[in-house]
């Protein structure tokens, strides 16, 4: 039984030979993880992108019961993002499965592990924190904190109490290779 899949287009005209190309491939990925029911795919050109390898995206996103994976790449062709994000999309749902089933020892496959982190009388899903890390903060500014992330091989974020405004900030790392700051304000 193949998924449903939506495919969108901004930008892009949407050609019959895209659709079932697109529609084909992805309509394979319940193979992989039974319990997606649909699959979103929005093929995207950006004319005032940056770089000609960026100006083309694909955004994958799978739905199913409890759970919604997504992906997105970007290529100089539509269809190679689109390629890539579901190699991408398979790497997810491999994770997904790996998290989901191992160690339970009962054989259960992943629609039935799903089941079950739904709460049966609310209906909401249960919280799921498959991992807590405690560590230590010293104060620093943004520079010391940039380093300290380069040093430390962090290449996304990096936690830090910064000593000029005596908050928890995260500094991240951009796609463009720049740093962004979040200055976390309570509401």
């Amino acid at each position: 039984m193949s998924n449903k899949v939506e495919v969108q287009t901004r930008n892009i005209r949407l050609t019959e030979n895209i659709e079932e190309y697109v529609g084909k491939k992805a309509g394979n990925l319940d193979h992989h993880l039974p319990a997606i029911e649909i699959v979103h795919v929005e093929l995207a050109h950006y004319k005032a992108a940056r770089s000609v390898n960026d100006r083309n995206a694909a955004q994958i996103t799978a739905h199913g019961k409890g759970f919604v994976l997504r992906t997105e790449e970007r290529a100089d062709e539509a269809l190679a993002a689109f390629d890539s994000a579901m190699d991408k999309m398979q790497r997810q749902i491999e994770r997904y499965k790996g998290k989901h089933s191992h160690g339970r020892g009962d054989g259960r496959s992943a629609a039935e592990v799903a089941d079950d982190i739904i709460d049966d009388e609310t209906g909401e899903l249960s919280p799921l924190v498959a991992r807590r890390k405690k560590f230590v903060l010293h104060p620093m500014n943004e520079d010391e904190a940039a380093v300290q992330m380069r040093n430390l091989g962090h290449d996304n974020f990096f936690i830090f109490y910064n000593v000029e405004t005596s908050k928890i900030n995260v500094l991240y790392r951009r796609r463009n290779g720049s740093y962004g700051l979040i200055e976390p304000e309570v509401g």
